[in-house]
């Protein structure tokens, strides 16, 4: 049995990890409120792009855009976001396991595809397994705004314009409660489907349809991509809550567990020497 000495350092260490996880979960909380809010007053915004775009774009007969158009798949890119840091549960392991089983599953060499990693944990994943990175970004805050993001993801979609991959898929966390995130698989580029559910509304151009999809069709597509990561953060910070709690739950355990350990040992040792008093105290009689 381990010594009284050793097991109150253990319920002290374990004190101060129990202090330190508390104060994370109240930080992700507080993170968490915020950044749930940025992602839902986010929502209109895409709704209404969305509704313009599809307007535009499925109003207009004859009106072509590389965006628009597919063609035949060379090279696939996968946008990938992650958190900046783990603490997280399971919510980086799932989306990169999602990224990889699909990488997997559709090509044979790295020649066919790249990673685009929004994230340090992504970034460092996919680098570790010496997979071709085109683009990465890090260091995202907590709660980002699109200036923060606006290059990277202008430079994706250049790429596709330019050829420089066919197809672009992303893969995040779905934030669906404090509970729960799904892991989304989407279909960015080439912009195929992009009809809403409202009915078109009929616009008059000015100046022609080709010259205003040149310029909507992009914010569309970064729309995408920024909701996502308002979303993934919303969803990262909520993960990192309810880990932060179990840890601080799982300490108070072990505090228990060790504080009774603690008090028999230390009732074991009281009666040894109580036993060993009595012991001498017969032996003079």
């Amino acid at each position: 049995m381990a010594s009284l000495r050793d097991i109150k350092n253990k319920i002290t260490s374990t004190k101060k990890m129990s202090q330190i996880t508390k104060a994370m979960e109240m930080v992700s909380a507080s993170n968490f409120s915020r950044a749930e809010g940025n992602a839902k007053a986010f929502v209109p915004y895409m709704e209404k792009i969305q509704e313009v775009t599809a307007s535009v774009a499925l109003g207009s007969s004859g009106v072509a855009h590389p965006m628009l158009v597919n063609r035949p798949v060379k090279k696939t890119a996968y946008l990938v976001i992650t958190a900046e840091r783990g603490l997280a549960g399971a919510f980086n392991s799932n989306v990169l396991r999602a990224a990889m089983q699909a990488i997997q599953k559709n090509h044979t060499s790295k020649d066919e595809y790249v990673i685009i990693s929004l994230g340090k944990v992504g970034r460092e994943f996919f680098r570790k397994r010496d997979m071709n990175i085109a683009l990465d970004l890090t260091a995202i805050a907590n709660q980002p705004t699109f200036a923060e993001v606006k290059d990277t993801v202008n430079k994706t979609i250049g790429m596709f314009i330019d050829g420089a991959f066919d197809e672009l898929y992303m893969y995040y966390n779905h934030f669906v409660n404090p509970i729960q995130n799904d892991v989304v698989e989407k279909k960015i580029l080439p912009l195929t489907d992009i009809a809403t559910s409202k009915k078109p509304m009929s616009y008059e151009f000015e100046p022609s349809a080709e010259e205003i999809l040149e310029v909507l069709l992009p914010q569309y597509a970064e729309s995408l991509i920024f909701g996502a990561l308002l979303d993934s953060k919303a969803g990262e910070h909520a993960a990192r809550m309810n880990a932060m709690k179990s840890a601080t739950d799982n300490a108070k355990d072990l505090i228990d567990s060790y504080s009774l350990l603690f008090n028999r040992a230390r009732q074991a040792a009281i009666t040894q020497e109580i036993t060993e008093i009595v012991g001498g105290a017969a032996a003079l009689e």
